[in-house]
């Protein structure tokens, strides 16, 4: 199986690069194929400008977007891992997606009709945020979060969504937890990629 990791996270000793490295580490222990691709080291710009829109109009694809397009058609499966800020995503991750899950490539649409692309491929979610799990219910906003980018972005282009976890109240976890998450995460690899 070949993975395909985009990771987007500012700081080296993040939660989020742990969640990371055992992701990475616990595919490639089992021989699975992983790439990386780390948005911030990479200095992806995430700005979709007027030339962007007009390349896709017309089949023209910059160089960056094209590259992670290419390793999008490449992998089997695609792990997102962000944390959640401001109840979304962090901007070079929304700025990835803006451009490279362009039209054409990642959906289009038949006749009126919206249809996905990136069929045949699995999706795994992994987002931290602050907030208890109770608030975010209480509020309806692990729904909103769900409908955003489940419904609105991953299942839109096709993907097969296998898991999206929600790890809270990250910036206050202790050791304990962390490591209960990181077996949560061995555990839905080894189960849901390593058997296939």
């Amino acid at each position: 199986m070949k993975h395909l990791i985009i990771y987007a996270h500012p700081i080296d000793g993040s939660l989020n690069n742990h969640f990371q490295q055992i992701v990475k580490d616990t595919l490639l222990r089992n021989g699975q194929e992983v790439i990386v691709r780390d948005l911030y080291q990479l200095n992806f710009n995430p700005v979709l400008s007027r030339d962007d829109i007009n390349g896709q109009r017309g089949g023209i694809i910059d160089q960056d977007v094209k590259r992670e397009q290419d390793y999008i058609i490449w992998a089997d499966a695609i792990t997102f891992i962000y944390p959640i800020w401001w109840t979304g995503m962090p901007a070079i991750m929304k700025g990835y997606i803006d451009r490279v899950f362009s039209y054409g490539f990642a959906y289009r649409y038949d006749a009126g009709v919206q249809k996905g692309l990136l069929t045949g491929k699995s999706a795994y979610i992994i987002n931290s945020h602050g907030k208890s799990t109770m608030e975010y219910q209480k509020t309806g906003m692990d729904k909103a979060l769900q409908l955003t980018s489940d419904n609105g972005i991953y299942s839109y282009c096709g993907l097969e969504i296998k898991r999206h976890f929600f790890f809270d109240q990250a910036d206050r976890a202790d050791s304990h937890t962390v490591e209960s998450w990181g077996s949560q995460l061995r555990q839905v690899y080894l189960e849901n990629e390593l058997t296939v």
